[in-house]
């Protein structure tokens, strides 16, 4: 039986909450969080930006690819990207400025 959309799930509630975060950044500019995942494999690259709102990096390098991804993907437009630990305290900050021009 298939459950109702309205109906969300305790990750989806818990992404929610963070995205809550993002809603005083301009348009303008996409911020990014790198969490450690709570089950302890790998970590979860959080922004609105993102189709889903988060993806999930398993890999030794994992947070090197999600910085990677978030700057490729913010190319356009400026990008703060935080990488957080395990309490949730801040404990690296890349700003990324956007090569977009206009002609």
């Amino acid at each position: 039986m298939r459950k109702s959309a309205s109906v969300e799930r305790p990750a989806q509630q818990r992404h929610a909450v963070r995205r809550r975060r993002f809603s005083a950044i301009t348009s303008s500019q996409c911020v990014y969080e790198v969490r450690p995942r709570e089950d302890h494999r790998g970590v979860d690259l959080i922004s609105d930006a993102l189709p889903f709102g988060w993806l999930w990096y398993g890999e030794p390098d994992a947070i090197s690819n999600a910085i990677s991804y978030a700057k490729f993907y913010s190319r356009s437009h400026d990008a703060v990207i935080r990488i957080y630990d395990e309490a949730g305290n801040v404990i690296e900050t890349h700003e990324h400025k956007g090569d977009f021009r206009e002609p």
